[in-house]
């Protein structure tokens, strides 16, 4: 389940973004999508693949330790599974220009009013996500510390380096929404590709090494 999950969400948000109009993955938040007339494949990717992690998770809990790096691991994967679920349930509010505002096309002699206030739905999505980008960069830093001590040094780099990677990704698509929202999209991109690609990485290994019986 887990070794499909990112690849799976990646490439639906992908497919519904070409598809959508006025919305461009440069800019604009995959949680974005989950507005509009097909809001509802983003909601329903949101939550297959919550399901998905969390069934990853039970599987890596019934693996040794040494092939997962950490009990906590496998908890940490099924909170963000959960998070997931929560985000396809609770949708974003607009942002970043998407969706547009209805009349946004049309002319006003108003002058441009500040950013709203989040909506009681809209902060329970930005709290769902935090599992996501901070769970899952937690449990990639205390697998990389578990397989330093057991001398597997490639799977300490690599959790290690996939968890900065996805932290630095998030402060940066942060950052690209207060200074400039044209990039925000492709550096939420890069942390997701981070953090779900270990994730896929860490199911595969835990999946072979129960078919090896180890």
């Amino acid at each position: 389940m887990g070794v499909v999950a990112g690849p799976l969400f990646a490439s639906a948000f992908s497919a519904i973004g070409a598809r959508t109009t006025g919305y461009d993955w440069r800019r604009h938040a995959v949680s974005s999508l989950a507005n509009g007339r097909l809001g509802w494949m983003q909601r329903s990717n949101f939550v297959v693949t919550g399901v998905l992690y969390v069934a990853a998770a039970s599987g890596l809990a019934t693996c040794q330790r040494r092939i997962v790096g950490s009990r906590a691991i496998p908890a940490l994967v099924g909170a963000a599974g959960l998070g997931l679920v929560g985000s396809g349930v609770f949708v974003t509010d607009p942002v970043g220009g998407f969706p547009p505002a209805p009349s946004e096309d049309q002319a006003s002699d108003a002058a441009p009013s500040a950013t709203p206030p989040l909506t009681r739905t809209g902060m329970l999505h930005n709290v769902c996500a935090l599992p996501i980008f901070l769970g899952i960069p937690v449990a990639g830093l205390i697998g990389a510390a578990a397989f330093a001590r057991s001398r597997e040094y490639f799977w300490a780099g690599y959790s290690a380096g996939s968890s900065f990677g996805m932290i630095g990704g998030f402060v940066l698509f942060g950052a690209a929404f207060r200074y400039s929202a044209h990039t925000a999209g492709v550096f939420q991109r890069l942390s997701i590709v981070a953090g779900f690609g270990w994730l896929s990485a860490l199911s595969l290994r835990a999946l072979t090494s129960l078919r090896r019986g180890c």
